[in-house]
């Protein structure tokens, strides 16, 4: 197999060959067709994410054919499509598993993170965290599907039903979840960097209702907001756009400080809540909306050696939709 493999933080992966892993009892290997990138791959080579395993083949929206099946797999079979996604693992008896929040497992393991990931032509991963992919779409269209689509749907729920929806940060996950809030009958406000008309241009062909900067106040008040940029100060500025009872989701797992705010922002019951990671429930409920969901999932595509070029596109903005590597 040929792999990019992270060696040390905040360095270049390095293209390297290597057998391909057998698969352990109730594994599988999966040959990879195409492997979006996350921003929380950038986390991981950034060094902000703490203790990843090193060295480490990130990537972790990964689809690809069954090429082989350890010993008691039965759900799946050689040559069936499957996606592999964050959540690579859990413990499956901590009180957090126990009461069926298994994305807050006390011992889980993450794929890219502390097993090895997608940025390559072979994966192995446990059985019960592949899933099958709905039919319909390329194997590089349904990659971002894999985390920023399941992110952005377990952000989604947690927003609440309002009908009226901001997203901060329109990228791989926001372009995804805004087209299922519309056609839920939302009205989503996409806010992006200042200046960012590309962004800003795709939100309005999705069918979102307004397009501006996140600097800018939304034309209506918003039931709910939820922020995909991994930008600390976007917080108040959420908490100042959301209505009285309005809930700010913050939906990336690493965010820079956020700064010191008035309380009044605060008040009137307005929230601000995290989502963390994904459940098996998250994955199942969102590939078959997907799979009855015309989406149009914008991309870009990569070599797999030019994985380093796909992250710095990332790290600069310059991206609009999803990264994808197709080794």
């Amino acid at each position: 197999m040929r792999a990019m493999v992270l060696h040390s933080l905040k360095a270049p992966l390095r293209l390297e060959e290597r057998a391909a892993p057998e698969p352990r009892a109730g594994e599988i290997l999966v040959a990879v067709s195409a492997c979006a990138v996350c921003r929380t791959d950038l986390h991981v080579v950034d060094g902000d994410l703490p203790n990843p395993k090193l060295p480490i083949i990130p990537g972790h929206e990964i689809v690809g054919r069954v090429a082989a099946c350890g010993t008691g797999v039965t759900q799946f079979a050689i040559g069936d499509r499957v996606g592999i996604p964050w959540l690579g693992g859990t413990c499956q008896t901590c009180s957090y598993c126990n009461a069926g929040r298994e994305n807050l497992c006390d011992r889980p393991t993450f794929t890219g993170y502390t097993r090895d990931g997608g940025f390559a032509t072979h994966a192995t991963v446990d059985a019960r965290y592949a899933f099958p992919l709905p039919g319909g779409m390329s194997d590089t269209e349904a990659a971002p599907l894999l985390c920023a689509g399941l992110i952005g749907w377990r952000c989604l729920k947690k927003a609440g039903s309002g009908t009226v929806l901001g997203i901060y940060g329109f990228g791989a996950a926001a372009h995804l979840i805004a087209q299922v809030a519309i056609g839920q009958g939302r009205s989503v406000h996409a806010f992006t960097r200042a200046g960012d008309a590309q962004a800003q241009t795709l939100a309005q062909e999705l069918g979102c209702t307004w397009a501006g900067s996140s600097d800018d106040m939304p034309p209506e008040r918003l039931d709910a907001a939820i922020i995909f940029a991994p930008v600390g100060s976007l917080v108040p500025t959420a908490l100042r756009a959301v209505k009285k009872g309005g809930r700010v989701v913050c939906g990336g797992i690493h965010m820079s400080d956020i700064p010191q705010f008035p309380y009044r922002l605060l008040w009137e019951e307005r929230e601000i809540c995290s989502v963390a990671n994904l459940t098996r429930a998250d994955a199942t409920e969102f590939l078959a909306l997907a799979g009855c969901t015309n989406l149009r999932v914008k991309t870009t595509s990569y070599p797999l050696e030019r994985a380093n070029d796909a992250l710095t596109d990332l790290r600069s903005g310059k991206l609009t939709g999803a990264a994808v590597l197709v080794p």
